[in-house]
């Protein structure tokens, strides 16, 4: 039987360029739970920064050992194929297919299956990080869910005719809270206690004012031509991101994002505790 161990914590003294090609891999689950593969982009005492994935038809549920609910607010952004994401305490099911989002807060049962032929890899942002103890050590906290009581649907809803109010939002860039700066368009899906997160696009040519935040800052990068300029105060570091690279900037560094290429270029951001100076 294999056995629950925590995940790497991969941290920084200050900002940093992480490429996709130099994240910290790790697998997780067994028979019952599923087999996950994560890259773990960053895991500070403020914010984690993974993407999961799955093969087609994959998915990932819960065992004893490896319990899917955790004390952490949680956004998610489908960068392939379509993910099912569901609670299956209460039976709850969304539907989010790629370039979409979902968020939901503590104490959630989750499982996600990928759906319709294709791999699933998922953007996972999750505040306060396992360092605060709410993954592994949360999840043994909480009464364990059977695989008997296990639920996927709520036929409950269909005898009132209408879906009762579940856990998961799904964003699709309708709902989201917008910030403009000439060039840089900001849309911030999730407000939450614990995370801020939405997504940036950038014009050609754009530049962003120079910003600072009360928490730390994940840049990752859809597209390519975003060069990103940080400083705290020890030194400046400046990046050009390519597609699903990150730029991490510790809470208090100043910096800004701009848009040297021809097409406009988006990323997905997510900034732990506190988006507000």
């Amino acid at each position: 039987m294999t056995k629950y161990s925590p995940s790497p914590r991969p941290t920084f003294p200050g900002p940093a360029r992480i490429t996709r090609t130099d994240v910290t891999r790790h697998v997780w689950g067994d028979d019952e739970a599923g087999e996950v593969n994560d890259w773990i982009y960053a895991s500070t005492d403020k914010v984690h920064c993974l993407v999961f994935g799955v093969g087609p038809q994959g998915s990932y549920r819960h065992s004893e050992e490896f319990r899917t609910i955790f004390g952490a607010d949680e956004y998610l952004h489908v960068l392939e194929g379509e993910m099912i994401l569901m609670s299956p305490e209460t039976g709850h099911v969304v539907h989010v297919p790629t370039g979409h989002g979902a968020s939901f807060g503590p104490d959630t049962w989750q499982h996600v299956y990928a759906h319709g032929g294709q791999p699933l890899r998922v953007l996972e942002l999750f505040a306060p990080p396992p360092s605060a103890g709410t993954s592994g050590a949360h999840a043994r906290t909480r009464p364990y869910l059977e695989q008997a009581d296990w639920r996927y649907q709520r036929d409950e809803d269909l005898a009132v005719g209408q879906a009762a109010p579940g856990p998961f939002r799904v964003h699709d860039g309708r709902d989201a809270m917008l910030r403009y700066e000439p060039g840089v368009l900001t849309g911030v899906e999730l407000a939450a206690e614990h995370l801020t997160a939405g997504w940036i696009e950038i014009s050609p040519g754009g530049v962003s004012q120079q910003h600072a935040h009360g928490g730390d800052l994940i840049l990752f990068a859809l597209t390519p031509g975003t060069y990103v300029r940080a400083s705290d105060g020890d030194g400046q570091v400046v990046a050009e991101l390519g597609p699903e690279d990150v730029m991490y900037v510790p809470a208090g560094s100043t910096y800004d994002i701009r848009n040297v290429g021809g097409e406009t270029c988006r990323l997905v951001f997510g900034v732990a505790p506190s988006f507000l100076p």
